[in-house]
């Protein structure tokens, strides 16, 4: 097919050019890291944490030295960071999307498996039915660490500061009780990752507080721009939320601060890093988070708690200090994570990457629709996980259901991509933690058992590896440009996970756990979007029983990978999902222990460790 693209503007684009057979060649092959909980793994820090030779040796082990033996890398260019920005035709061309009474419309009272949404939460403190403060009254007891006994849902949270939530409701009450509310978002309570600056707070990366180490003594000095835009609008931040420990692997396990429940499957973990976020949504105690995602830090925890995440493009809400991390939306509707979207991701004049982003938009109706299946990556999803994923796409491609046509596609470095983006997530966590602790003084105090293992073996990255790592970065984003101009419009559909959630081992909770093994397999689908730079989104589609033995439900997440800049296309496609799984597939799950936040404030519920209805 000759590219029929229509034009478009961007800077940095890779440029449009085939991968080579050789590349196109998935070359699988098995890990084998050493798996470590328990005692064991306490021990085994320990030691390696101060034996360079060892964390060399496990840098080899775990074949992060292969991806400089990819086929073809040679004459290809280095590529550090994926920063593909999409760029207006003129300063109109990055106002805000409207946000239209289509995101405003509450979902039915009576459909299963109901989550609360803005609508909700916008409608009745229009009506006078609740206010903001009542809201945030019912909330802080459930958040809160600082309250005897804790709340169940508090270890979601890490830090809250009760006097400004407060003071926010009661201004956003008196806007809504004079008629002057400051848009669809006031009085909305919304979290905040530990891991994205809020002025006044440390951000503790959800590490154990040491009042000896400087960096705890040192409270961001200014609010991240996406956080900034969100508390403009009238949003109430009740807090900053719990984390995988610095952000470096996909449980959520963490020994230091808490592991957050998922209240689907209370034996599995909510996934990583984003895990209070993804807990508190599925809780229903928010409905909208702002995490970040290297990894699927945002995706892989909202598809094991069965909402909604949507990977941004590099860049699009802020700069950090990172080449494949972006702060990205949560939340529990789609509606919301439009709204969230839309106004986390206005420009910023002061930013000279995001703020010459052009304003996503909806493709147009008549636009041809595609689906791209890479076979050979969607082989390795466990049965279970691929029958949801098949459902789910047979409806897609039905007369009824979106009428995508399905197009077969090769994807370049699928193994030696994937074992290059380990390896920079390692490097770059290594240098972070380097730069929380200088020197004299050690990086690894300030950290678990499993982390230091990890950071250790971070820092034994050879530089020359790092540019073979950017020539593979070149080859997947160009090859993706053939794709995206090939078939103007393309999504990349697969799994979130190759599995439905990770169940939690005895002793986990204790001292931690490190299955890289398990954690490579996991982000299988993931890390595409992060080393390309893409956007993707995450939507549960489905369930599937927990392991014999095991209690609960697992959701299921399908994940759509778009062109650069296309974050309201996989929008748009995400609520075809929605409506797949509310309909045909037979209706949303609730999870048991799921709060009313709006029937607490209201009196309509009350409080017995477990929310319940009154009868």
């Amino acid at each position: 097919m000759a590219p029929t693209n229509p034009a478009r503007r961007f800077a940095n684009h890779p440029g449009a050019k085939k991968a080579s057979a050789d590349a196109l060649q998935y070359r699988k092959g098995a890990d084998n890291n050493p798996i470590l909980r328990g005692l064991p793994l306490l021990i085994a820090s320990a030691i390696i944490s101060r034996s360079q030779w060892i964390q060399r040796f496990l840098w080899y082990n775990g074949k992060l030295d292969q991806p400089k033996l990819a086929p073809g890398l040679d004459e290809e260019n280095w590529r550090f960071t994926p920063n593909v920005i999409p760029l207006p035709e003129s300063t109109a061309a990055q106002r805000m999307l409207e946000i239209g009474p289509e995101l405003m419309e509450p979902e039915p009272l009576d459909l299963a498996g109901r989550f609360y949404s803005v609508a909700d939460y916008h409608g009745m403190y229009s009506r006078g039915e609740v206010t903001p403060l009542q809201v945030v009254q019912a909330l802080l007891p459930l958040i809160r660490r600082d309250v005897t006994p804790p709340s169940k849902y508090s270890v979601a949270w890490l830090q809250t500061d009760a006097d400004a939530v407060l003071a926010a409701a009661r201004a956003s009450t008196e806007r809504w009780k004079n008629k002057r509310p400051l848009g669809v978002l006031d009085g909305v309570p919304v979290g905040i990752k530990d891991d994205i600056d809020v002025e006044g707070f440390v951000s503790t990366m959800a590490m154990a507080t040491d009042e000896k180490h400087d960096y705890f003594q040192k409270p961001a000095a200014a609010t991240a721009w996406p956080v900034q835009k969100l508390l403009e609008a009238g949003a109430i931040m009740m807090g900053k939320m719990n984390q995988h420990e610095i952000g470096m692997d996909i449980t959520g396990c963490n020994v230091a601060m808490g592991t957050p429940q998922n209240w689907y499957a209370k034996s599995y973990y909510t996934g990583g890093s984003s895990s209070g976020a993804a807990s508190a949504l599925c809780a229903g105690t928010i409905p909208i988070a702002l995490g970040t995602d290297a990894g699927g830090s945002c995706r892989i925890p909202t598809a094991y708690c069965g909402v909604y995440g949507l990977k941004v493009t590099f860049n699009r809400l802020c700069t950090q200090k990172s080449t494949v991390c972006v702060v990205a939306p949560v939340a529990a509707t789609v509606a919301d994570l439009t709204i969230a979207y839309r106004v986390a991701s206005q420009p910023n004049p002061a930013d000279p990457n995001q703020g010459l982003f052009a304003t996503s938009v909806p493709p147009s109706p008549s636009a041809k629709r595609y689906i791209g299946l890479c076979q050979a990556w969607l082989a390795d999803a466990s049965p279970d996980v691929r029958g949801v994923f098949d459902a789910a796409v047979s409806h897609l491609t039905s007369p009824s259901g979106g009428a995508y046509e399905l197009i077969d596609i090769e994807l370049p470095l699928l193994r030696e991509g994937q074992l290059a983006h380990t390896a920079i997530c390692l490097l770059e966590a290594a240098d972070h933690a380097r730069s929380r602790c200088p020197r004299p003084g050690n990086p690894m105090d300030l950290l678990s058992p499993s982390n230091r293992i990890a950071i250790g073996i971070g820092a034994q990255a050879p530089a020359i590896d790092m540019y073979k790592y950017a020539q593979i970065r070149q080859v997947i984003m160009s090859h993706l440009a053939y794709l995206f101009e090939t078939y103007p419009g393309m999504m990349i559909l697969s799994p979130t996970t190759r599995t439905a959630g990770w169940p939690i081992h005895e002793g986990d909770l204790v001292y931690g756990t490190q299955d890289a093994n398990k954690t490579v397999a996991n982000m299988a689908y993931v890390w595409y979007a992060n080393m390309s730079g893409c956007p993707a989104v995450t939507c549960p589609a489905g369930y599937v029983k927990p392991i014999e033995g095991r209690d609960g439900v697992l959701p299921v997440g399908l994940m759509a990978l778009g062109e650069w800049g296309g974050e309201e296309q996989l929008l748009g496609f995400a609520r075809e999902v929605e409506g797949y799984l509310n309909g045909v597939y037979g209706g949303r799950k609730r999870p048991e222990d799921w709060v009313d936040v709006l029937g607490l404030a209201t009196g309509r519920v009350e409080d017995r460790g477990r929310v319940e209805e009154k009868e």
